[in-house]
């Protein structure tokens, strides 16, 4: 196929202090052209756009721009998210009061049925060992109760 003319509603001004394939140009071959376009092929003749730079230097100030930004995403990212984990934290504060007799007492269980650290405990109904008896317990096939319920 050929350039027909269409490529110029789309042609790009380079843009000042960052390069053409960092902001987002691409490149048609056969129009010689850059166009601000977000399809993989020319509007025009239907050729593959180019997205990257065929010069080794130019591939490397792209590179290196790219894991730049990547690096400041990745810092805004862990700001965001230390910011988020303080206002819990405060939050959580706030709420302690309310909820500690209802934690002690779920913890106090959960004490009783863990076992300590890779010991297993017998099931009341079947005599298998398990690290969380009383689990398995409500779901036992010997349980009258699990059993009845199903």
């Amino acid at each position: 196929m050929t350039c027909k003319g269409i490529c110029t509603r789309y042609k790009a001004q380079k843009p000042v202090g960052t390069g053409r394939y960092a902001s987002g140009q691409r490149r048609c071959q056969i129009c010689e052209i850059f166009i601000k376009w977000e399809g993989l092929w020319c509007p025009c003749c239907g050729y593959r756009l180019r997205t990257k730079p065929r010069n080794l230097k130019y591939k490397a100030k792209l590179r290196a721009r790219v894991e730049a930004s990547a690096a400041e995403a990745r810092a805004s990212l862990a700001a965001a998210a230390s910011k988020a984990k303080k206002a819990k934290s405060k939050a959580a504060k706030a709420l302690k009061p309310a909820r500690a007799k209802k934690a002690a007492a779920s913890k106090s269980g959960a004490a009783e049925d863990r076992a300590t650290k890779g010991e297993k405990k017998p099931c009341t109904y079947c005599d298998r060992l398990f690290v969380y008896p009383k689990r398995h317990a409500k779901n036992c096939k010997n349980n009258p109760a699990a059993s009845g319920s199903t």
